[in-house]
Parts: C-alpha cells; sequence; structure tokens
C-alpha cells in the first residue's frame, strides 16, 4: 500500500501498517483534491457569516454558545486539552499505528474540513515512528472515541505525550517532534474537533482483534482435525451432500477444510470397518455446524469494520457540492460496538468446543487413550491441568461476551444521550482475541499427543503436516514436564499463523 484514499483501505494492510514500520502511506491526489474543497467550503460559509457547529459554537452541551472569531482558534485547541481525560494502561506503538491511519483515511475521505497539512502530518508521524501515548480507557463510543483521539492529537500541536523509543515509558510530545524535526501544528477552525469525533480506537482495536481470531480460527480447524483422527473418529459427517442439505456457506467451508485436512488419513483407514461407534460426540461431529457459524459471525464483523475504516465518521460533515456543512451522527459507534460483542460471542463459543475435545482427549473413559495423555498415567498426571488452565479461561471469555452495547449511559448534561460503549467492546475483543490462542494451542498440544498413542498410523496430510510444524518446537511428552512453556511457545506459534497448513 503507497497511498491511502478514503475509500478503499483494507483490514489487512490496515496490519501490515501496524506491523511494519517501513510502511508509510500517502494521500492519493484525488484525496488531497477533496480535502482542499472541504476546507474552502469549511471559510466560506463561516465568511458569509453562518452558524457551523464546533467551528463558530461550543460542542455538546454547549452548542448555543456562540465563539467569536478571535476565540476559534483557542477553541480547538482547549478542545483537545480537554478531552484528553483517559486512563488506564496505554496502547502499544502497533495500536497507536493503526489510529493514526485511520484517522487519517477518514479525513481523507474529504467530508472533515480540516487542512491538508492536518492529514499529512499524521502520516509523517507513522513514517517517523512518533507514537502519540493513548490511555486504553476512557470513552463510550459516541461522540467518536473524544478521549483517545484527543491524546493522539495533542502531539500534533506539541503537547501531551509520545512512546519512547522502543515503545518504552513516555516522553514529551514536543521533545519528539524536535528531535524529528517537525513544528508543532497550529489548528485552525474545526480542525480540533475534525481530529477527535471519530471511532477510529474503537475500530483499530476491533480490526486487530479480528484478524487475529480470523487466523485462530483456521488453525483451531487443524487442531479439531488433529484431536479427531487422535480420538480415531470419523469424517462421514462431513461430507458434501451433508452440508448442501443445509447450505451455511460458513458449514460449508469448514466441511471441505476439514476434508482437506484429513485426506489420506492411514487412522481413518485402520478403523473404516468393524468399528461399532456409529457417531461421534457433538464436539467432533458438530465441527462444521459450530465452527461454521463463527465463520459466519465473523464475515459479518469483517463487513462491518471494512465499511467503517473508509468512512467519514466526525460531526458535522461537510459537503462541498451542496455548500453544506451538516451535524449529524456519523461518530456513533453503535454499529462497531455490537460486531466487537458478537465477536467475543464467537470466540466464547470457539473456545468451548474446543474445551470438548481437549476433555475428551484427556478422558480415558472416552478416548481409548492413557489418561491425560501421560505414556505411565499415576506415575505421570501428563496433561491433567492443561485442561484446568483452559476452564479458567473459557470461564474469562464467558464474562468477556457479555456485551458492552447494550449498556449505554447518557453523558454530556444528557445531550449524548445514548452511547455505544464501542471502546469497551473491543477491549473485550483484544483479549478475547488473545485467550483464543492459548485455547487453540492447548488443543493442539493435547491432539499431537495423542497422535504419538497411534504411531506408526499417520493422520491425514494436513493433520502430519501440522504435527510436524509442532514437533519442530515441542517435544512429545515423555516424562512429566510444566506444560506452561511448551503451551506458550505454541500459543505464539498460533498468533504468528504457524500451523495454518
Amino acid at each position: 500500500m503507497s497511498q491511502i484514499d478514503g475509500r478503499s483501505l483494507t483490514l489487512e494492510e490496515v496490519e501490515r501498517v501496524a506491523d511494519d514500520l517501513s510502511v508509510s502511506p500517502t494521500l492519493s491526489e484525488d484525496a488531497r483534491q477533496g480535502i482542499e474543497r472541504a476546507r474552502r467550503t469549511v471559510e466560506e460559509l463561516v465568511a458569509e457569516g453562518k452558524v457551523v457547529y464546533g467551528v463558530t459554537t461550543g460542542f455538546g452541551r454547549l452548542a448555543e454558545v456562540s465563539v467569536s472569531e478571535e476565540d476559534r482558534r483557542a477553541l480547538q485547541v482547549n478542545l483537545l486539552r480537554s478531552h484528553a481525560a483517559g486512563t488506564g494502561p496505554l496502547l502499544s506503538a502497533r495500536e497507536i499505528r493503526v489510529l493514526l491511519l485511520l484517522r487519517a483515511n477518514a479525513l481523507a475521505r474529504g467530508h472533515s474540513g480540516c487542512r491538508l497539512e492536518v492529514v499529512d502530518r499524521l502520516l509523517e508521524f507513522l513514517a517517523r515512528g512518533v507514537h502519540p501515548a493513548v490511555p486504553e480507557s476512557g470513552s463510550v463510543g459516541a461522540s467518536g472515541d473524544l478521549a483517545p483521539l484527543a491524546h493522539l492529537a495533542l502531539p500534533l500541536i506539541g503537547e501531551g505525550e509520545v512512546l519512547g523509543r522502543g515503545g518504552e515509558g513516555v516522553r514529551a510530545a514536543a521533545e519528539a517532534l524536535e528531535e524529528a524535526g517537525l513544528e508543532p501544528l497550529s489548528l485552525v477552525a474545526k480542525e480540533g474537533l475534525a481530529l477527535i469525533n471519530g471511532t477510529q480506537a474503537t475500530t483499530g482495536l476491533g480490526v486487530l482483534a479480528l484478524l487475529r481470531v480470523e487466523r485462530a480460527l483456521e488453525q483451531m480447524e487443524v487442531a479439531g482435525a488433529m484431536s479427531l483422527e487422535a480420538l480415531m473418529g470419523t469424517p462421514a459427517a462431513f461430507q458434501p451432500e451433508v452440508h448442501q442439505a443445509r447450505p451455511h456457506p460458513g458449514q460449508i467451508e469448514t466441511a471441505q477444510r476439514l476434508r482437506q485436512l484429513m485426506a489420506g488419513s492411514e487412522i481413518r483407514e485402520s478403523h473404516r470397518h468393524g468399528d461399532p461407534r456409529v457417531q461421534d460426540a457433538y464436539a467432533l461431529r458438530c465441527m462444521p455446524q459450530i465452527h461454521g457459524a463463527a465463520r459466519s459471525g465473523l464475515t459479518y464483523v469483517r463487513e462491518v469494520l471494512e465499511r467503517e475504516v473508509n468512512s467519514a465518521t466526525d460531526n458535522p460533515l461537510v459537503f462541498p457540492e451542496s455548500r453544506s456543512v451538516i451535524s449529524a451522527g456519523n461518530f456513533h459507534a453503535q454499529v462497531v460496538a455490537q460486531v466487537l460483542d458478537l465477536l467475543c460471542m464467537v470466540v466464547a463459543d470457539l473456545a468451548s468446543v474446543s474445551e470438548r475435545r481437549l476433555e475428551r482427549l484427556l478422558n480415558p473413559d472416552l478416548s481409548g487413550l492413557p489418561a491425560f495423555l501421560a505414556p505411565d498415567p499415576g506415575i505421570q498426571s501428563g496433561y491433567m491441568i492443561l485442561q484446568v488452565t483452559v476452564v479458567d479461561l473459557l470461564a474469562e471469555l464467558r464474562v468477556l461476551a457479555h456485551p458492552a452495547s447494550v449498556d449505554s449511559v447518557p453523558t454530556s448534561a444528557g445531550q449524548e444521550d445514548h452511547v455505544s460503549m464501542g471502546l469497551a467492546a473491543a477491549r473485550k475483543a483484544r483479549r478475547a482475541a488473545e485467550i483464543l490462542d492459548t485455547v487453540v494451542a492447548a488443543e493442539l498440544l493435547a491432539a499431537a499427543q495423542g497422535l504419538e498413542f497411534r504411531r506408526p498410523l499417520k493422520p491425514g496430510r494436513g493433520v502430519e503436516r501440522a504435527r510436524e510444524v509442532l514437533r519442530s518446537a515441542v517435544p512429545p511428552l515423555e516424562v512429566d514436564r510444566p506444560p506452561a512453556p511448551d503451551l506458550a511457545q505454541v500459543a505464539r506459534m498460533v498468533h504468528g499463523g504457524r500451523f495454518l497448513v
């Protein structure tokens, strides 16, 4: 990605900017022209004496207070200062890069009325690695993510703080700007509001969480197929005609992927005939229906976030064609908050079914394998406590699945009387995505250990490739050892997409 235009940014490009400090997009020519047109419109309307919210008036409940011409610059600066009321741990440099990109892309759409210099400076921060210090809490997601974006914007004018070198600690923004050879911006009418009124903190954290969960789901299907092989289950329930009879796209896709992962399985052939079992438990047999539901949910989350990253979300919006400035509500993050709550629900359910497969692998009454997958059960405890760890995480995920978006509390003296709680939903989604990596890792560890007891028979080709990847980092369990380091190592591998076979 070399340019942004406010209309065509992809979620994968967002993540690329987050992860690669060498990626520094610029504004497209069309975007530059659109920004300039909107700025001229604002200046013309103000010169004509028109009342423009946030330009000739105060903000929120103070919208009826008129602001004189000589006070309009001070109004923008005071807005940034007064709204920088965030609290809690700071967002990471990776997350800040997403906020900078998304704010620039929203302004690039040409409805915000700021000058080109403002958008260029946001992109300059990206290019030079100047990452404003932004606390993770302090927004209700309407009127946008005011506090986080105020912290993001203060360094543009040489105030506030930025992350220290290497993302450690903080230092004064004025010092960082001087070191980077950048002069503080002097904001003019509308620009403070354009910088802080939007959904970029909620959306930015949501994008990173979604992409992480999408990768984890793909690898959970590897873990599920590996578990089925270790438990000597049957893939008969994954046949195409079954899923064409109930043609949900996510279900069909998961069934196809499971068939591919298990193709060529020697383990399956070993019990194709003479097996007295008619069908497997739901956690195995219904993977297409359960994982497929997750796929469908994530598809909807992706559709909303793809639209949101290419939207103008501040207020008021400028429309040069009609020479109008309209106060509306695109800053309201309800649609984003709801899908991030859905994301948490999806993750909780995926972890729930994965934990059930883990229990089957460890329980000798269900698996036909040694108790807790220990080579010498009784003397050894094997992976007994691995399930306990996952159950603890599952309890947390069920709490995180409680929606934030239904819990509005009016703010700003009742003017902002319904809010989305979007940032709370985004923080939940971030944590849920992190936990899911570990849950997938636990199932992979146990399933791979289960396969050790089926040797020399090999599983399907896809499952075998995944087993080899895992064994390149973690040896089989031959004597008891602390599972924690192995679990952490495999979780890092899941996060990095190592099991996307």
